[in-house]
């Protein structure tokens, strides 16, 4: 509005300069201040103060407005940024945690499968003495019922060879006579 304002005065001013002009000419001996071209001039002057003063707030509040939109994206810029490289620790620190965390997973691990085979070593051992236990236990039953076979044995071979020799030896009437003797002797050792 302000700029077909301006267009206006000067396109006026170069309409009216030359007939003023012309004007002039003819009245030769005019004073300064009686001149046209002085009252358009100084016209023109106190229109471009008088526009001056709102013309530069108008610019200076866009200016203004302009440097505020700016500097609020610059913030917001500012605040995003702080916040990537906020996201961007906090993602390093937990990555950084979840390594420690699986180390401490590993080295427990590692642990857990020593005092596995410990323990599967020592169960290995106590397996291999109580099958050796049994085995001893097992041989020691056989040795027992072995002897016990032979000592069996031994007496029914001892029983058989003593009836056999005393039925040798009772054969006939010698036999009834240590029967009868036998039978007496028995009372007196009873007692």
């Amino acid at each position: 509005m302000i700029g077909r304002l301006i267009t206006s005065i000067s396109v006026f001013a170069l309409i009216a300069g030359p007939a003023l002009a012309a004007e002039a000419d003819a009245v030769k001996e005019v004073s300064f201040l009686e001149k046209p071209e002085t009252w358009v001039a100084v016209s023109f002057v106190v229109f471009l103060a008088a526009l001056f003063k709102p013309a530069t707030k108008m610019f200076a509040s866009k200016l203004d407005g302009r440097t505020e939109a700016i500097k609020s994206e610059l913030d917001q810029a500012q605040r995003l940024r702080e916040e990537a490289q906020h996201t961007l620790a906090e993602y390093q620190r937990k990555q950084r945690d979840a390594l420690k965390e699986a180390e401490g997973i590993l080295a427990e691990a590692r642990e857990e499968a020593g005092r596995i085979e410990t323990a599967a070593a020592g169960r290995s051992e106590e397996l291999l003495r109580r099958r050796e236990q049994q085995a001893l236990d097992m041989i020691a039953a056989a040795e027992a019922q072995a002897l016990a076979d032979v000592r069996g044995l031994a007496a029914d071979v001892a029983i058989e060879a003593a009836r056999q020799l005393l039925t040798d030896a009772t054969a006939g009437d010698g036999g009834d006579t240590l029967v009868d003797q036998a039978i007496a002797a028995l009372p007196s050792k009873l007692n």
